[in-house]
């Protein structure tokens, strides 16, 4: 018998048992906690995984297909031109705008065609941070300095995360160049603008159908929330045409699989929510049994909802289990949070670039937050900490990266991104107090 094996099974075993022999069951705040979970996790499913979490599993497998990885290399990869590659990266995070969690599929889909480290964790840090509404509404709700500064701190932060990153790992960087360098010239089916318009029908989709509500009742923001399902349904249908002409799909099997989409938007349309999941679940099966082409879409999807999904779910319980919903309370009482984060000193502004990459923002969710913490006695500086941590990070978004790109280089992500938004947090914080 191996006993120090079998001494390991039974340490195991002797705290899961103590673990629940002492498991606070019935006092409110562990009660309370446990609920807190469920319902972040409820509210998630319900909030992201159809409308953002699908689409994006989707663009990433055409991302694994459709794209070379000779082409990610030249515009991407750790040889190309750096402001073509972090160009690329800090605009494609302005576009999108998405949570630090939808974001994920899209970077392991180009990390693993071959982009460079340093432009990936750049396009990884912008695709939430960078985002021009929650900025604008940044501005408009928190104040103007604290919008500029998070404007200011989002673009400075992908590049130079970026640029950090491929410099501590530039000999794994060059192994990775050389090793790519070795791979045979692909064939290409598809003309760049045919991939360039594919690509951009699907990324507008996604965006369109989580285009949030506009403060203002009139101009382009209020009128593409109104008609947000119609252009949706309008960029299905051109999508649905390019699937046909350019992809070779089965026209009738679309057709087909469109009828009930069409259906269910029309009974059901106060829900969209039901059409579009069809929708979801309509393009998922086409794909599956369509041509050779579209079989490797839907497997290559398939292998990153497997990856991704279950890391998410359980790091959305846990955030919700320690911290709550926003606007509710976890395992860890707010109040401890609210007395650590006033004033300007290093350690509140630690405290809050800490707390904020654990925490889990949905998209525009942090502004409330960092306004109702600053009227709790939250500083300036540490408001900016917040603004810059918390929404390209979180428990979840961690978790799906390290599972990328390995421990050593998640955790140097993760306090890349904590250092820097603590500094930048404590220097803003001596010129607006």
């Amino acid at each position: 018998m191996n006993w120090k094996q079998e001494g390991k099974i039974l340490g195991i075993i002797g705290a899961i048992f103590l673990a629940f022999f002492y498991l606070p069951v019935g006092t409110p705040r562990f009660d309370n906690a446990i609920f807190e979970a469920l319902y972040l996790a409820k509210w998630y499913a319900q909030e992201h995984v159809i409308f953002c979490l699908i689409p994006a599993f989707f663009i990433a497998g055409a991302i694994g297909v459709f794209i070379s990885q000779q082409s990610v290399m030249k515009y991407l990869g750790a040889k190309a031109n750096r402001f073509v590659a972090y160009g690329v990266a800090s605009v494609s995070g302005s576009i999108l705008a998405v949570c630090s969690c939808t974001v994920l599929p899209l970077f392991s889909g180009i990390y693993r065609m071959g982009a460079g480290l340093g432009p990936a964790t750049a396009f990884l840090y912008s695709g939430p941070a960078i985002n021009v509404m929650a900025i604008v509404l940044t501005a408009n709700v928190i104040g103007v300095e604290l919008g500029i500064a998070r404007a200011i701190g989002a673009v400075v932060f992908s590049i130079i995360i970026g640029l950090i990153m491929a410099f501590i790992f530039r000999k794994e960087e060059l192994e990775k160049v050389n090793a790519m360098a070795e791979l045979p010239e692909p064939e290409v089916k598809r003309k760049l603008w045919m991939n360039i318009i594919y690509f951009g029908l699907m990324v507008f989709i996604l965006i369109i159908a989580n285009w949030g509500q506009a403060e203002q009742t009139s101009g382009f923001w209020y009128f593409v929330y109104a008609n947000k399902w119609i252009l949706t349904s309008i960029l299905g249908i051109i999508f649905s045409i390019i699937l046909i002409i350019w992809f070779e799909v089965n026209w009738k099997k679309l057709i087909l699989i469109s009828i009930p989409v069409i259906a269910l938007s029309i009974i059901f349309s106060n829900v969209p929510m039901i059409a579009f999941a069809a929708a979801m679940i309509g393009l998922g099966y086409l794909i599956a049994t369509d041509n050779e082409e579209m079989q490797d879409w839907f497997s290559t999807t398939w292998d990153f909802t497997k990856q991704i999904m279950p890391l998410l779910l359980w790091g959305v319980l846990i955030a919700g289990f320690a911290l709550g919903r926003p606007g509710n309370e976890g395992i860890i009482p707010s109040a401890w949070i609210n007395s650590l984060v006033g004033g300007n000193s290093l350690f509140s502004n630690f405290f809050a670039s800490f707390m904020g990459a654990f925490m889990y923002f949905a998209t525009l969710t942090e502004i409330p937050i960092v306004q109702g913490l600053i009227g709790s006695g939250m500083g300036k500086g540490p408001a900016l900490a917040l603004l810059l941590a918390g929404p390209a990070l979180s428990l979840p978004s961690m978790l799906v990266i390290r599972s990328v790109m390995g421990t050593k280089k998640t955790v140097v992500f993760v306090l890349l991104v904590i250092i820097m938004a603590t500094i930048s947090g404590w220097i803003f914080g001596f010129f607006y107090s």
